[in-house]
């Protein structure tokens, strides 16, 4: 489990799409084997350390849930080590469980933030409203707006200079999870 608080932004040095082995340069500390990592919102475990290079096996279903498949060496993942009991949460409980993609329709400039618009599936935009959680690329952000299949998020100074945010255009996809009580409140007003 994470909190969707980004504290590390790796870099992509290698990517074995053939054999699904994603490699990643990143300077979290006190990681081990087998250990769960955030990355862009995907919850990864570690197969491998040497050095400051950490690999990890991809998923035929994470590959296509994800937006893993679109990245290339030299890109930008944030990465966020899970959550150990008694740590301080400051964003929303994130399960590194991508319900889906989330395409970028446009990135609005303002003075003290930017704007961002998507366009999401049935299966996302049931489960949002105004001011509930969502994590986009793994990073807890709160959504402004929800109208039909699109929604807007606001990004701070902080947030976009440290994360991968920073380096997004128009028409990229962001992995995207819904907040797990909107889940579960959902499916019980179902029933």
């Amino acid at each position: 489990m994470f909190s969707g608080i980004i504290m590390n932004v790796g870099e992509i040095v290698a990517y074995n799409k053939s054999e699904s082995i994603l490699s990643i340069k990143c300077s979290i500390k006190k990681i081990n084997l087998g250990d769960s990592i955030s990355c862009s919102g995907v919850c990864l475990t570690i197969a491998r350390i040497k050095n400051n290079i950490v690999d990890f096996n991809i998923s035929s279903e994470t590959k296509n849930k994800t937006n893993l498949m679109y990245l290339n060496v030299g890109d930008s993942i944030n990465l966020e080590k899970s959550l150990k009991v008694g740590d301080e949460i400051n964003g929303h409980f994130v399960f590194g469980h991508v319900d889906g993609l989330s395409k970028i329709l446009s990135i609005k400039h303002l003075e003290d933030s930017k704007v961002i618009e998507f366009i999401a599936e049935e299966n996302i935009i049931k489960y949002l409203s105004p001011k509930c959680s969502v994590a986009l690329d793994g990073i807890s952000l709160t959504v402004n707006n929800v109208s039909e299949a699109k929604f807007n998020v606001s990004i701070i100074p902080y947030t976009w200079e440290n994360t991968s945010l920073k380096k997004i255009k128009e028409g990229d996809f962001l992995n995207t999870e819904v907040d797990m009580l909107a889940r579960y409140v959902f499916k019980a007003l179902k029933k």
